[in-house]
């Protein structure tokens, strides 16, 4: 899962994407067969013990801002409006290093040396793509 580029660029209001995380960190963990508290194999209501599943939350990537190709890209996706939303999802809970269901895949990092030689409009669509050549 992961949602902050297109949040950004079509709500853009990093109050509001932290509001609605936190909704779905709810829906998430009452799906869980045990606490994300637990972080792997736990106990649930009885005897019987269930792994917790695997789940991804895809962080956003570095914005190249040289490459934004359109005026509503370069107003809304600002590195300072990136920040306010990584911060949205750190206070989320969502992420298993604040105690929630989701471990990180951490995009910014490994698109940090990537750059302009990943996009053509600076959403990094072919370095996802070619991770595993």
């Amino acid at each position: 899962m992961g949602c902050g580029l297109w949040h950004m660029l079509h709500i853009n209001n990093a109050s509001h994407f932290g509001a609605e995380l936190g909704v779905l960190r709810s829906s998430v963990a009452s799906l869980l067969p045990i606490s994300p508290e637990f972080g792997s194999d736990g106990p649930v209501t009885g005897s019987v013990s269930v792994r917790s599943p695997h789940l991804f939350w895809l962080g956003m990537p570095t914005l190249v801002n040289s490459m934004l190709n359109t005026e509503e890209k370069k107003e809304k996706m600002t590195d300072l409006v990136r920040v306010e939303y990584e911060r949205e999802v750190e206070r989320s809970n969502m992420l298993r290093k604040f105690g929630g269901p989701f471990q990180l895949l951490d995009m910014g990092s490994l698109s940090w040396n990537c750059g302009n030689k990943c996009t053509d409009d600076d959403c990094l669509k072919s370095f996802v793509f070619n991770v595993g050549d």
